[in-house]
């Protein structure tokens, strides 16, 4: 396996973020929605607001160089909206490495817990989240698509916070 680095990301990096994402969409839940006219452009531009909006809290993944995952977290909560790994490099444990690196920097903030939801019917995603420690702590419709029966697992891992004092040397 190549090295894998991690990094804050860029502005430069927001058009592949955006396409990253877009291809995971495509490969995990596009399958489990009812096709419609306009469903993937619509995607496509949530995607693409979404890296936008939360750009200055995304880590990015880096193979040889080349941005292949992200993860962002919310501004006022230890909250994990987006992780995202390109399709044909799932499982080679990239997300587990970006999500782990997202855990600590919460840990350094205090934070005591993390929370984060994926879609039901996307059990690869839900027994991932598990195996990295998150529990099952609620079922509940997902608010997005009002069209769509969609339902999203609510997740929660306990967090290990630093209270200590971090000293930053130039």
């Amino acid at each position: 396996m190549p090295r894998i680095s991690i990094r804050k990301a860029e502005k430069t990096d927001a058009h592949r973020l955006a396409d990253i994402a877009y291809r995971a969409w495509e490969a995990g839940i596009y399958p489990l929605l009812t096709k419609q006219p306009g469903l993937r452009e619509a995607e496509q531009r949530r995607l693409s607001q979404a890296v936008a909006e939360t750009l200055g809290r995304i880590i990015v993944a880096e193979m040889d160089g080349i941005v292949v995952a992200w993860c962002s977290r919310s501004a006022r909560r230890a909250y994990i909206p987006f992780l995202f790994v390109m399709p044909e490099l799932q499982g080679n444990r990239i997300g587990s490495m970006l999500l782990r690196r997202m855990e600590s920097m919460l840990e350094l903030e205090g934070a005591e817990r993390v929370q984060l939801e994926t879609p039901a019917d996307n059990v690869r995603a839900v027994k991932f989240y598990e195996k990295q420690g998150y529990r099952i702590l609620a079922l509940r419709p997902d608010g997005r698509a009002a069209h769509e029966p969609f339902m999203s697992v609510h997740l929660e891992k306990r967090l290990a916070p630093f209270y200590g004092e971090i000293d930053e040397e130039d």
